[in-house]
């Protein structure tokens, strides 16, 4: 079980428009000369205790007041290292939503947005560096540095660079900008041919201490949600990480709990953790985008492993997991609903196990790639990661089995980075009685040319094949997953590929100062081959062709990129629909 707590719903929200649109009735009571420039705050760290305002010498000369200070020119990060210069102050300038500084974004509303927002901590962003005053000064660590803090969804961006030499010792300043986390509001989205609705009050900065809380209610095809949620990722200003979830559905509940430590870094020495989940619910199966059957599903996980890490060695990472799962699932047919397909049987699995992973060091920053004007940390190291474990049925189990996840990835590119090419495989499988149950081997590819600086091609191909799968699993393939111009969940197979072409335009125009403008035209191809869990036949070779605008948002911490897609399929059965509208957030363009 891999108990993930922080997860992101696609939908279109109010985000940020829909606060400032609920707060602009107060704007009267503040007028102009009351609201402050918020647009950043600098604070100097000489450790723990040391916080003080930026000394005079580090603001250049003729800077408003207020300005974050700048970093000396001609510093080398390299040459600091390798010179031997140990860490001096840490400088944090964290910007607001809206630098009132430029005179485009200096107007009432922005204004009013930076005073109602609750800026993030210095001592939030400081925790989550790698080093502290007195350490030796590392190129790695500093780079590594600001990929942590860009992980986080209330920063937009963060740089981390050296500020001042002196003695021995340097000084370093970093840079981040925050968004809007404040979420309430109404939702929608829609794929497939199906609406995605509902209201949230969603925070991801609570307080400005990166913690997270959501109130929301949902309905979608599956089922309707009301969920409760908190996750902390930095427990007590460690980076232990605690995750609370409960929803009341109308087909059951689910109730979530996590507390673990990551491999936070590559240098990390250690993880564990414990992780459960509880989820009674109703599970339905599909063909040709419609419910055929319909039955209760209840299931039970709990995790507890621990993992050592032999740190980073000649670029690579090499860590050892290991721990014990249990997995519990029955199935139980409602009255009325008739199957299309045998109930799926009940299984019980409690096993030890062990794994390995292998990480290569090897991380690019890139623009206007998957994102719009936003900073991407693209990985294009190889990596090899393998688990096994033994469920026996005198340990508690319902049957003797072998339990075998695995996952490999390379890339491939130019040296100028005009092509760019990743490969990735992940699969898992039972071995029971000799023989594989639910085996699912799944390929990726993905390829990027740069046409141009603000053009783009994307291919990607993707394919997935199985054996003996159980009942309850499906090899899907329709307007959720990729084939954008047909009903979701449209097709069923024991195999699927997926065949997408995009050209990508990522243009200057910056709409109202919230987002960055690009756009699509793309073409879908896919298929199943097989039988599926129901049994019915594939509809072949599938195609579409489309446009879409994309929304690159810069203010809001909400989903990364806006999709707004028409597509048009150019075959399947007369019931299919001429144009599919999709309109979703995603985490990528």
């Amino acid at each position: 079980m891999n108990a993930k707590l922080k997860s992101a719903r696609g939908w279109l929200s109010g985000g940020l428009l829909a606060s400032l649109l609920a707060a602009s009735a107060a704007k009267a009571q503040f007028p102009d000369s009351q609201l402050p420039d918020s647009s950043s705050s600098a604070i100097r760290s000489g450790g723990p205790e040391g916080e003080h305002s930026p000394t005079p010498e580090s603001i250049p000369e003729g800077a408003p007041p207020g300005a974050p200070p700048e970093p000396e020119p001609g510093l080398v990060p390299e040459e600091l290292e390798a010179a031997g210069f140990r860490i001096g102050e840490i400088i944090i300038v964290n910007g607001d939503v809206f630098d009132t500084n430029l005179p485009e974004e200096n107007n009432a509303l922005f204004r009013l947005a930076n005073r109602l927002h609750i800026e993030t901590r210095p001592e939030i962003i400081r925790d989550q560096l790698l080093f502290k005053p007195g350490d030796r000064f590392s190129v790695r660590l500093m780079r590594e540095s600001e990929r942590l803090l860009r992980t986080n969804d209330y920063l937009f961006d963060a740089e981390v660079v050296p500020a001042r030499a002196r003695d021995g010792r340097v000084d370093m300043l970093v840079r981040t900008r925050d968004v809007w986390t404040l979420k309430p509001g109404i939702n929608f989205g829609r794929s497939g041919g199906e609406n995605t609705t509902g209201f949230s009050f969603e925070e991801s900065n609570l307080l400005g201490r990166g913690k997270e809380f959501e109130l929301t209610y949902t309905k979608d095809v599956d089922r309707n949600t009301r969920r409760i949620r908190y996750f902390d990722p930095h427990l007590i200003g460690t980076w232990n990480r605690l995750g609370l979830a409960y929803e009341d559905n109308s087909d059951g509940r689910l109730r979530e709990f996590q507390f673990d430590r990551p491999f936070y870094s590559l240098e990390s020495p250690w993880t564990a953790g414990i992780g459960t989940r509880d989820w009674d619910r109703i599970d339905s199966r599909y063909d040709l985008g419609e419910i055929v059957d319909k039955y209760r599903h209840i299931e039970e996980d709990f995790e507890l492993f621990g993992g050592r890490s032999t740190g980073l060695r000649n670029d690579w990472v090499r860590r050892f997991i290991y721990g014990v799962s249990y997995r519990f699932d029955r199935f139980e047919a409602l009255a009325d609903e008739p199957l299309a397909a045998p109930l799926p049987g009940g299984r019980k699995l409690l096993y030890p196990f062990i794994g390995l992973e292998y990480l290569e060091d090897a991380f690019e920053e890139r623009r206007n790639l998957d994102q719009i004007e936003r900073t991407e940390d693209l990985y294009t190291g190889n990596y090899l990661r393998a688990q096994i474990g033994y469920a026996a049925d005198e340990w508690g189990s319902d049957r003797d089995a072998w339990i075998i996840e695995a996952g490999a990835g390379t890339s491939f590119e130019t040296e100028e980075r005009e092509h760019t090419l990743l490969l990735q495989a992940e699969g898992g499988t039972r071995i029971e009685s000799g023989a594989l149950r639910n085996a699912v081997l799944t390929g990726h590819v993905r390829y990027y040319w740069r046409t141009a600086k603000r053009q783009l091609f994307y291919a990607a191909l993707s394919g997935t094949v199985s054996q003996s799968l159980d009942a309850d699993e499906q090899i899907q393939l329709g307007g959720d997953n990729g084939l954008r111009g047909y009903p979701l969940r449209y097709q069923d197979g024991s195999a699927r590929a997926l065949l997408t072409l995009e050209h990508r335009v990522y243009t200057k125009y910056y709409l109202f100062r919230l987002f960055h403008l690009g756009g699509a035209v793309f073409f879908d191809m896919g298929r199943t081959w097989g039988r599926g869990t129901v049994g019915q036949p594939t509809e072949g070779l599938l195609k579409d062709v489309g446009i879409g605008l994309r929304l690159g948002s810069s203010r809001s911490s909400f989903g990364n990129v806006i999709h707004v897609d028409l597509a048009f399929p150019l075959d399947g059965d007369d019931s299919i629909d001429d144009v599919q509208l999709l309109v979703e957030t995603k985490r990528s363009f």
